[in-house]
């Protein structure tokens, strides 16, 4: 086996040396076996060279993890299905909306509010009980695009002039106001550092930990449709087309497939993954 110590080429351009233990952790964290991890771990190492990108490394996991088990492989690619909602955030939007509902929350999407000062359009409303969230989504179609300081100040002021509105109505101040911006990538350290002094809660991949969006997907279990390995781009582009964003609505309603024309062979093994897929939760 190759025991060099090779250097990698991360998404932001830096150069780091290899981790094994970091791609055991994404494997275990995707439920692949202790069997496939090895197996796959020692492939990965026989190949290394000096500069090798972490997308390369990623692609070659991913690929030896699909052999072995298509919903742990769907898993594994959870970041890049994100990714593939795009190219627009609207797709995005619908998910975190879906997100919410989970946790009990009545949701809109895409709404306008009358601020203190002008009307805002709100990407995500939230309610439940007397919370209400108003979210902005913050979606990259490049995984290395972090949002910066510009977007909690921007976000921080919009929040103030509608809680400022809302405010004014007697029957809604027993209701409480929180600001969120939710991200498919990272924020910047002083946008954090804004976020968590100004409160507003700011959400990205990995971070807060406990409540990132990577961990709010696995707990609830609401994987994207583009998360699906035996699904074609065009395929998947066109069920987020349909109005079908997570992978359990085919567990709950195969018919949903008929939007996109596949034979049954095809459709029998997008529906075996799905299921899969969502017998891990439910």
């Amino acid at each position: 086996m190759n025991s060099k110590k090779h250097k990698i080429t991360k998404m932001s351009g830096e150069e780091d040396y290899f981790d094994e233990l970091k791609l055991i952790n994404s494997l275990e964290r995707s439920g692949a076996s202790d069997e496939a991890i090895h197996y796959i771990v020692r492939n990965i190492k026989n190949e290394l060279f000096d500069g090798i990108t972490t997308k390369d490394i990623y692609k070659k996991a991913f690929q030896l993890l699909k052999k072995t088990s298509r919903p742990t492989a769907a898993r594994y690619k959870l970041k890049k299905a994100i990714l593939e909602l795009g190219p627009t955030g609207y797709n995005f939007e619908k998910f975190i909306s879906k997100l919410m509902q989970y946790q009990g929350f009545t949701v809109q999407v895409g709404i306008i509010l009358e601020g203190h000062c002008v009307s805002h359009e709100i990407d995500v409303l939230a309610k439940k009980d007397n919370q209400v969230y108003i979210i902005e989504c913050k979606f990259h179609s490049i995984q290395s695009r972090k949002c910066d300081i510009k977007i909690p100040l921007y976000i921080k002021s919009r929040f103030e002039d509608v809680k400022k509105a809302k405010m004014k109505y007697r029957a809604e101040k027993d209701e409480t106001y929180k600001g969120w911006i939710i991200t498919n990538t990272r924020f910047t350290s002083d946008a954090i550092q804004y976020g968590n002094c100004s409160g507003l809660s700011l959400v990205s991949w990995d971070s807060p930990r406990g409540s990132s969006l990577r961990e709010r997907i696995d707990v609830s279990g609401l994987y994207p449709i583009t998360s699906l390995t035996s699904l074609t781009k065009r395929e998947k582009q066109l069920l987020l087309e349909a109005n079908v964003i997570l992978v359990i609505d085919l567990c709950d309603n195969p018919d949903l497939l008929k939007s996109i024309d596949l034979k049954n062979s095809k459709r029998n093994s997008v529906l075996k993954e799905a299921n899969e897929l969502c017998r891990r939760v439910i």
